[in-house]
């Protein structure tokens, strides 16, 4: 990949990355505030992205398809112009809770396509690498009480319909209570996973250069990562509650078990 193509998709990560921040301010309940401005940066983006890709298939001879991050990034550009047809079409707005953080994720791989120097100060590797666990692993912490409180909640609500009396109710947070937890958890969580997996991949790229791609702990995140994104977004587009949000999000806290366990092992790395 030429040098150029390589700045003008990292200059699209960078304008996708708006995108990303109004997904979670979404997620926060607070959407109105910059998605005509994530919007317009998200267009700017996809130009500077399509300008990359040109390049890059001009210097290759052929569409830039020959390893992951080319593919990645070629598909993060196909998803980006279907969605802004549909959005021009059907002013499908709720979509871009999933597909700007989808986008961007996929983008970022794709521009950490050639190598660059590694670190020069070991204080700062082992800075990163601390930031991005403590950011994962409080992104878990907020899943796993998004879980417990939807189990409750589907608990709780279940009891109600059957017009059971729970002798316990008293000392359960009412069903308005828990919905509230479950959302501001999910936005939480869904924030620090999301800053822990942008972290991690840079710093995996940093210290591996592309090989990267391949390193387990990464790849299970990327997996995490992508259920936590479908709770998100069925919980905000699709306005899932109750036993849909307690099943994902049980999976959801099941892939992210499985990356703690692999995390635990960067542990030695904390050494250079």
């Amino acid at each position: 990949m030429g040098d150029s193509s390589v700045l003008w998709l990292r200059v699209a990560a960078g304008l996708y990355s708006l995108g990303l921040l109004d997904a979670i301010i979404t997620v926060m309940r607070r959407r109105e505030a910059i998605f005509r401005v994530a919007l317009s940066a998200f267009g700017l983006g996809a130009v500077f992205h399509l300008v990359s890709i040109i390049e890059h298939s001009i210097t290759l001879g052929q569409l830039p398809l020959n390893d992951i991050f080319q593919t990645m990034s070629f598909c993060a550009f196909i998803i980006t112009a279907t969605f802004f047809g549909i959005y021009l079409r059907y002013k499908a707005a709720s979509l871009s809770v999933f597909i700007f953080p989808l986008v961007f994720v996929m983008t970022l791989v794709g521009a950490l396509r050639s190598p660059i120097s590694t670190w020069s100060n070991p204080a700062t590797r082992s800075t990163i690498l601390v930031v991005h666990i403590v950011a994962t692993l409080l992104g878990y912490a907020a899943l796993l009480f998004t879980a417990a409180a939807s189990i409750v909640y589907l608990w709780q609500e279940k009891q109600l319909k059957q017009r059971k009396v729970i002798s316990y109710g008293r000392i359960l947070p009412p069903l308005g209570t828990l919905d509230e937890l479950i959302s501001n958890s999910l936005g939480a969580g869904f924030a620090f996973i999301t800053l822990g997996l942008v972290i991690g991949v840079i710093w995996a790229f940093v210290e591996m250069g592309t090989r990267w791609i391949g390193d387990g702990s990464v790849a299970i995140s990327f997996v995490a990562w992508t259920v936590y994104l479908a709770l998100v977004f069925f919980r905000v587009s699709a306005g899932w509650r109750g036993r849909k949000t307690a099943i994902l999000s049980i999976a959801a806290l099941v892939c992210c078990a499985v990356t703690w366990v692999l995390h635990a092992q960067l542990q030695q790395r904390l050494m250079p």
